[in-house]
């Protein structure tokens, strides 16, 4: 790793901490703030609150309901953007006259943009009017990040609360997050983002001569909104097809420092939440420093990677020197260059965040081994919003599980017991979406609807439908370039493996949050496994690696493994 490279990562580490430990004072001010009058009589006028057995408003759900109304909020959400979708041509906010979408595509985008994962098997300027970009897609940004932030703080409570049988109130934790975090903070950074040049109008493209004397349409629209929004709640995605590699996206260093800080802000905030929630700060960092270690790993990989370029160019190539060939800019915009498209590409696929500004699929073989990797971990590398923290605190209670076997004790975290119901509940959201990942990539290939989508022959076309699924089912939504994903097959099983990695992990993660509720909070003794030392640290990174290594590894060796030794060997 070079000066450069490693200076960027701790400017950037630094303003991110600073930032997120500021905002999760903001964070839980709201969020563990009591029910107020205003939201009672809001919510109970719409049916959604409810009353207690005597008649008073109750505050809380058990796991189950908040299951449901979590499942009902983002249903609702799904079925008003596909429709949308269907019917824009004949709605208005429509300059460029776009027709409706066919089924099979407004279904998987629906289901990305539903699942916080965004994938997008369209260009955004060619196929959705500004209605469907903001009524649709901004929108559904708001709505998807607010679901993971609530149940990130639902299993928080889970783990904090003595014998209680409530998690909250699910539509009041929803209402909270989107109105009192997402909207102000992106808000902030929209307009943040138009003092660097990010479009934001309603006007119809327009069509410029060139110096060829040629006509060009040059697309616009309501982009600062939706970009910030889509960095902040860790969607990704873009209003344009080049998404944050498009100048009119990203345009500056500035801008681009603001985009990759947005991705980790609540994330970075929610591990200092849970230190707050729990009575103790060193929870929270223990668990913010497990998250950066994996990162900064993941960054030196790829970093070096990129770095180091293609050796066979100097090898192979006549006339070529490695003076010549400065490290791997293929698909890098020249105003970032490589270590700041590194840094970017590192963190959004460490977040749930599909947002690119560098073609991912243009990276050396271990550059793009790095950033396949921190998906299939499960995201956790920092994570989605809420995500990251519920994905990392799973493994937490595997590696105090198997600390448990290994010394003979029954395993605790945070002063609760972990029994096996909670281990069984661990374990099926841990197997959600590696399942869809391998099942879905194995089913690609050896099927023909699977593989006529599959442009380049050999292990790259492998790595390319890997990625697709471990970007979809992981929730992220950046892809590999090379792979014809718009067709009814990739639609629809790329569709189905959003939802089972959302919601596999969602409807465990809330029952094991409604069983660790209900049990007493121990006190610490001297039989107790700490959980905030650096040998912790160690363990839970270990815990992650070999899960992801046990689980991935032979997949990985027929796609970018084997492409790195057919590299160096020209």
């Amino acid at each position: 790793m070079t000066i450069q490279a490693l200076s960027q990562l701790i400017i950037y580490l630094l303003i991110l901490f600073t930032l997120g430990y500021f905002l999760s004072g903001y964070i839980m001010q709201h969020m563990q703030a009591p029910i107020s009058r205003l939201e009672s009589r809001g919510f109970t006028a719409l049916g959604m609150l409810g009353r207690d057995a005597k008649g008073n408003i109750a505050s809380g759900m058990n796991w189950k309901q908040y299951a449901l109304a979590i499942v009902l909020f983002n249903i609702i959400g799904f079925l008003a953007l596909f429709i949308l979708q269907l019917v824009q041509g004949n709605l208005p906010l429509n300059p460029q006259a776009m027709g409706g979408v066919t089924w099979d595509l407004a279904m998987n985008t629906a289901i990305s943009f539903m699942t916080n994962t965004n994938w997008q098997a369209y260009g955004g300027e060619s196929t959705m009017s500004y209605l469907t970009q903001m009524l649709g897609m901004s929108l559904q940004n708001f709505l998807s990040a607010a679901t993971g932030i609530a149940v990130a703080f639902a299993l928080m409570r889970g783990l904090v609360l003595r014998k209680s049988a409530h998690l909250g109130n699910a539509w009041v934790d929803l209402w909270r997050c989107n109105i009192y975090i997402l909207l102000p903070i992106a808000t902030i950074i929209a307009l943040l983002l138009m003092s660097q040049g990010v479009v934001q109008t309603l006007s119809t493209y327009m069509d410029v001569q060139t110096l060829q004397g040629d006509t060009q349409t040059i697309a616009l629209g309501p982009v600062a909104s939706q970009e910030a929004i889509k960095m902040l709640g860790t969607n990704g995605g873009g209003f344009f097809n080049a998404n944050s590699a498009h100048p009119f996206e990203n345009p500056t260093p500035f801008s681009n420092l603001i985009q990759m800080l947005a991705i980790f802000l609540i994330p970075t905030s929610l591990c200092f939440c849970l230190g707050k929630m729990s009575g103790n700060l060193k929870q929270g960092v223990a668990i913010l420093a497990a998250m950066t270690v994996l990162f900064v790993g993941m960054y030196s990989l790829t970093v070096s990677s990129e770095l180091a370029g293609n050796p066979w160019l100097t090898s192979q190539v006549s006339g070529l020197t490695a003076a010549d060939v400065s490290g791997n800019m293929e698909g890098k915009e020249v105003r970032f260059g490589i270590v700041a498209s590194s840094l970017f590409a590192t963190i959004t696929t460490a977040a749930s965040c599909g947002a690119v500004n560098a073609m991912h699929d243009s990276f050396t073989p271990m550059g793009g081994f790095g950033l396949m990797l921190q998906m299939q971990l499960g995201e956790v590398v920092f994570g989605g919003v809420g995500a990251g923290l519920y994905g990392m605190l799973l493994f937490a209670i595997l590696a105090v599980f198997v600390s448990g076997l290994m010394i003979g004790r029954t395993p605790e975290y945070l002063g609760k017991k972990i029994e096996p119901f909670e281990m069984k509940m661990v374990v099926l959201a841990l197997l959600a979406a590696p399942t869809m990942v391998l099942m879905g990539t194995a089913i690609s290939v050896m099927t023909s609807s699977g593989q006529a989508g599959i442009f380049n022959p050999s292990a790259h076309g492998f790595s390319e439908v890997l990625y697709a699924f471990s970007s979809a089912a992981n929730n992220n939504g950046s892809a590999f370039a090379g792979l014809g994903a718009n067709s009814v097959f990739y639609n629809a099983m790329l569709g189905l493996a959003m939802v089972v990695g959302r919601f596999g992990v969602i409807i465990p993660v809330l029952a094991l949050a409604g069983s660790l509720a209900k049990k007493p909070r121990l006190e610490v003794n001297s039989g107790t496994l700490p959980t905030t030392t650096p040998l912790f640290v160690g363990l839970l990174v270990g815990t992650v690696l070999m899960i992801g290594a046990l689980t991935f590894i032979p997949a990985l060796a027929l796609g970018p493994i084997v492409e790195h030794i057919w590299m160096m060997k020209g």
